[in-house]
């Protein structure tokens, strides 16, 4: 397993059967080993820190003594998406039991926007673990309604940053990404509580979108984004090590890859995600339609076209991983 100098400190490891570089096949992982991380640097305290793919754009971060969300989908019910019958009367729903098996008991629980392959088991995750929710005053006024209290809602905008102990949260205010129509699936935002307990997807709008930088005291510095847009602006100076990029929809961002990267100085790698068909269970191999394979073989070319030097990783389910 290569290491990596960036920072003098970021070396990738793969524990288990998944996350690994693009070899062959692009949804064939290769064959995994494992290294042993680098210290911090010096006067840093280092923290273990492993990355676990949710599928779609969701995270499981264990980092210390403390777990960390982004975008937590686990559930995965059918809307007809995958059928080209796509529901949006689709009922919520949650399974509590996948939820609680694959996300432990965090302590914040970042959410990018309010779609429901983003959201919809936020509400549960907070309201049976006390975990913090972190997302936009859409994502929180439709966690009120879905009965999580107002002490566990954290509204951000962009600009903030947020020590959790054993990581740093910075919030930078993006974008959703649009389809062929230069439009968006259920826009809009909302901006009080909802009168109603939502029980449908059409009735979680967008409501904003947020990306996350979240930088493990003494470990890596990991972008995350929830839809594949961003204002270019609004990167300067992060700089992550890992950055975790969408790939759907992104043919109708200008010049989606090589803005990005250069944007964020050329992160040392790159994981793609929301490629995967995300109205299954999680269970490896993850599966994707033919439109999503081709985005995922463009994103990874145009990431080896804009920066040689950039690892792509293609993620298994579960896996742990660690960047360190």
């Amino acid at each position: 397993m290569s290491k990596f100098d960036r920072r003098g400190f970021l070396r990738t490891a793969t524990v288990g059967a998944a996350l690994a570089p693009i070899a062959g096949s692009l949804l064939s992982p290769s064959p995994t080993g494992a290294a042993t991380p680098r210290p911090g640097g010096p006067g840093r305290t280092k923290t273990a820190a492993t990355f676990r793919w949710l599928g779609t754009s969701g995270w499981r971060v264990d980092a210390g003594s403390s777990t960390l969300l982004v975008d937590p989908y686990v559930t995965r019910f059918d809307t007809g998406m995958a059928d080209g019958a796509f529901n949006p009367d689709t009922r919520l729903e949650v399974n509590a039991e996948a939820v609680g098996r694959h996300t432990g008991t965090p302590k914040v629980v970042l959410v990018t926007h309010a779609h429901w392959d983003h959201f919809n088991d936020v509400p549960h995750i907070a309201t049976s673990t006390g975990a913090r929710v972190v997302g936009t005053a859409t994502t929180c006024n439709l966690a009120l309604a879905l009965d999580v209290k107002d002490n566990l809602l954290s509204p951000v905008k962009g600009g903030e940053v947020l020590d959790f102990g054993d990581y740093v949260v910075e919030v930078v205010a993006s974008l959703h990404s649009r389809n062929a129509n230069y439009s968006m699936l259920f826009p809009g935002v909302r901006l009080t509580r909802p009168k109603h307990k939502p029980k449908k997807i059409s009735e979680l709008p967008e409501g904003d979108t947020l990306a996350f930088q979240v930088t493990v005291k003494g470990g890596p510095s990991v972008f995350f984004m929830g839809g594949s847009d961003f204002v270019e602006r609004n990167l300067t100076g992060l700089a992550p090590d890992v950055a975790m990029i969408p790939t759907t929809s992104s043919s109708s961002t200008y010049d989606y890859v090589s803005r990005l990267l250069r944007a964020l100085d050329m992160p040392r790698v790159v994981v793609p995600v929301h490629w995967d068909s995300f109205e299954g269970a999680l269970q490896n191999p993850p599966q994707a339609d033919e439109k999503s394979r081709k985005s995922l073989a463009e994103l990874v070319a145009a990431v080896r076209r804009v920066s040689p030097e950039t690892k792509v990783v293609i993620p298994d389910y579960l896996t742990p991983h660690t960047f360190g």
